[in-house]
């Protein structure tokens, strides 16, 4: 492992440089990997996987779009998709990719499937982290394993494709074997992963639900929500509200501070936006701050996971979840980034 200093802190990460694929291809050699569900992340790991020549079969449920969407990904009924039991009984790494709600839900299901020597791998901290609710309790004699891509799996197999990737954090919860950590690193590689860098199932699982209800979903739609409407409630049409505030964020300034960090997005816009942006930068901290108080307690707590388990095991979940987004989606806010998107110039229809 590389070590590289963070803000003057020292941690140990996993390169390409040193972990190559060759070696990955090597430590997976004798392994199938079952992917468990084919929804948010299942297509991206097991495609790039797929690809970068490890074989790996898809367990998900039969007659439902995401079954459709497998075999037109390429898997095939049979030999590479199959129900989720039998996909499971097949491989020798598991990779347990349902939702959270549903890995508590199949868990009784997939358990007699966990034979010695087996590895269980997660993408998520969370069934094992809280499994005083959720009931994954795994045998002892697997391995227990967990990469966890900082994106989504949509996000992981464009980047694949571009040749890049996306960081992964891992972990390894229970070594049966011996081997858990070059194979979980060898995972992390094969799927596509920019760099590896080391945590635990709870320490992932914590950051990850709070960056999802913070900075990453949650207070991003906020705030973008609070200053389109204060722009509206001045008189700003609805395009140049949500150009201030939507398009000019995504499409430009962000894009810098991916480059080459915030410091350099600033020093690369007006005197008079950096101004205004260091003055209202600490306020803006100081007033969210409380805020991320409370929803990292609630996370630790485990009030943030009983919602979850609660809301999305509901039997009318689905449609309660099409409404709300429905909601956000017909706002005039997300109407007129629509008819922005529209006029990006590579949307513009060719003339004749």
């Amino acid at each position: 492992m590389a070590k590289i200093s963070f803000g003057g802190v020292i941690e140990d990460v996993v390169t390409r440089e040193e972990f190559p694929l060759s070696r990955a291809q090597q430590v997976l050699k004798k392994e199938v990997v079952a992917v468990l569900g084919y929804g948010v992340q299942g297509p991206g790991q097991s495609l790039n996987m797929r690809d970068n020549g490890i074989r790996v079969i898809v367990g998900q449920r039969s007659k439902t779009p995401s079954w459709d969407k497998a075999v037109k990904d390429g898997w095939v009924p049979g030999q590479t998709l199959f129900a989720l039991e039998e996909a499971a009984a097949r491989g020798t790494i598991i990779e347990y990719l349902l939702s959270d709600a549903g890995q508590k839900e199949f868990w009784p299901k997939l358990k007699p499937h966990l034979t010695e020597g087996k590895t269980l791998f997660f993408s998520h901290g969370f069934s094992i982290t809280y499994r005083d609710l959720t009931g994954v309790v795994p045998p002892k004699n697997v391995d227990v394993v967990l990469v966890a891509p900082k994106g989504s799996g949509l996000s992981l197999r464009r980047n694949f494709l571009e040749g890049s990737g996306i960081n992964s954090s891992y972990a390894v919860f229970q070594d049966y074997t011996g081997k858990a950590r070059e194979k979980t690193q060898a995972l992390g590689i094969a799927m596509g992963s920019g760099y590896l860098f080391p945590t635990t199932f709870e320490n992932e699982v914590r950051s990850d639900l709070v960056g999802e209800r913070g900075v990453l979903m949650g207070a991003i739609a906020g705030i973008m929500e609070a200053q389109y409407n204060e722009l509206r409630k001045h008189g700003h049409t609805p395009s140049e509200a949500f150009n201030e505030t939507v398009e000019e964020f995504t499409q430009s300034l962000i894009k810098l501070a991916a480059e080459k960090g915030m410091d350099w997005l600033y020093a690369n816009c007006s005197t008079t936006a950096q101004r205004g942006a260091l003055d209202w930068k600490g306020r803006f901290r100081d007033a969210v701050a409380p805020l991320f108080s409370e929803l990292y307690q609630r996370v630790q707590d485990g009030t943030e996971v009983k919602i979850v388990l609660e809301k999305n095991t509901q039997p009318d979940y689905r449609q309660k979840l099409d409404a709300e987004l429905a909601q956000m989606r017909n706002s005039e806010m997300w109407q007129a980034g629509e008819k922005v998107r529209d006029l990006r110039p590579e949307n513009w229809k060719k003339e004749a």
